[in-house]
């Protein structure tokens, strides 16, 4: 994946620019950086891809970013079954080929449609999950995992891949209190 070099001076105008911006749109503190609240609650791989996505064009861009795992999103920030996500065909209205329930429930569908979305991917020149978490971390953004669903569906802070933080609701609302956009995908 290629990495774009800004100068200081492309950087000191897209500071000047936000700076603008946020004082036309009444934000208390121009100076701070945008802010994106991300909640992740679906643990396959074509669920996986959007807020990691997000937040990695958040962090480019100097937005502070923190994405919570709550529920199924769980998945995506365990160290097993993060590099395990599934893409389900069954009842999954956006496959490319239209699969009907009875022949999405096969046996070897879920295998294919997983492997199809990951050639995309990779066609795209994407990072796979393991590599946008790497990404995520080195880019300071926060990874909460829900503490209340991690109580719900066993997941034990030595399941979770290292620099996430356990938090629970109030303490993301409070992250998301402050964010320019917030989002459930």
């Amino acid at each position: 994946m290629t990495t774009a070099v800004r100068t200081d001076a492309e950087a000191h105008g897209r500071t000047e620019r936000a700076r603008t911006e946020a004082r036309a749109h009444g934000r208390s503190d121009p100076a701070r950086p945008r802010r994106l609240a991300l909640v992740a609650s679906k643990g396959t791989l074509d669920g996986a891809y959007p807020p990691l996505i997000l937040a990695a064009t958040a962090a480019s861009l100097g937005w502070e970013v923190g994405i919570f795992f709550t529920f199924y999103g769980l998945d995506i920030i365990h160290k097993r079954r993060h590099r395990k996500l599934k893409v389900a065909p069954v009842g999954n209205p956006a496959m490319p080929v239209p699969v009907p329930n009875l022949l999405g429930a096969l046996p070897g569908m879920t295998a294919a449609a997983t492997a199809m979305m990951k050639g995309w991917m990779k066609n795209a020149h994407l990072p796979d999950v393991a590599e946008f978490l790497d990404m995520a971390r080195e880019s300071g953004t926060k990874l909460f995992a829900c503490s209340t669903t991690m109580g719900v569906m066993g997941v034990k802070e030595k399941d979770l891949v290292p620099g996430v933080d356990i938090a629970g609701a109030t303490a993301f609302l409070d992250f998301a209190a402050d964010a320019d956009v917030s989002l459930f995908v």
